[in-house]
């Protein structure tokens, strides 16, 4: 059996603080968080990506490579990666180098996502969100699997 964590670094918006202090406080705390998982011996660590401003992870991948410089054996992932909304191959190489900074601890959870908010903000349909979903995992499958791939 396997333990860990998943959050989504909510945040409580305060009107009388700034939205960037408050960000930042929260990423720090995010990044002990982690730090204490890995020092009480959990095994996975996971951060779901969401683009409100009820949370602070925009950017699952850059936050989880600061976490990785300060742990040791805590498996990183994304808790989710919305990958509809998403381009494959930034994601394949923001964890490849995530899994690099983390010796080889990074993992990707790919999903459609439960809220819709990154759909209009990267342009698509919410028509086309099966077909993106498809589409998108089987590129990231190709690019797992295989050093170049052909793409249409």
């Amino acid at each position: 059996m396997e333990l860990g964590l998943y959050t989504f670094a909510d945040v409580n918006p305060n009107p009388s603080r700034s939205k960037g202090a408050e960000g930042a406080e929260r990423l720090k705390h995010l990044i002990e968080e982690i730090e204490l998982a890995d020092q009480v011996g959990l095994d996975v660590f996971g951060l779901g990506e969401h683009h409100r401003p009820d949370y602070a992870a925009s950017a699952p991948a850059a936050i989880l490579a600061a976490a990785a410089v300060k742990t040791k054996n805590i498996r990183l992932t994304s808790a989710v990666t919305v990958l509809s909304s998403d381009d494959p191959v930034r994601v394949f190489q923001q964890f490849s180098t995530l899994d690099l900074l983390s010796n080889g601890r990074a993992e990707i959870m790919a999903g459609r996502g439960s809220f819709i908010e990154s759909f209009p903000l990267f342009g698509y349909n919410l028509e086309d969100y099966d077909q993106l979903f498809e589409e998108k995992l089987d590129l990231l499958l190709a690019l797992r699997d295989s050093e170049v791939v052909e793409w249409k």
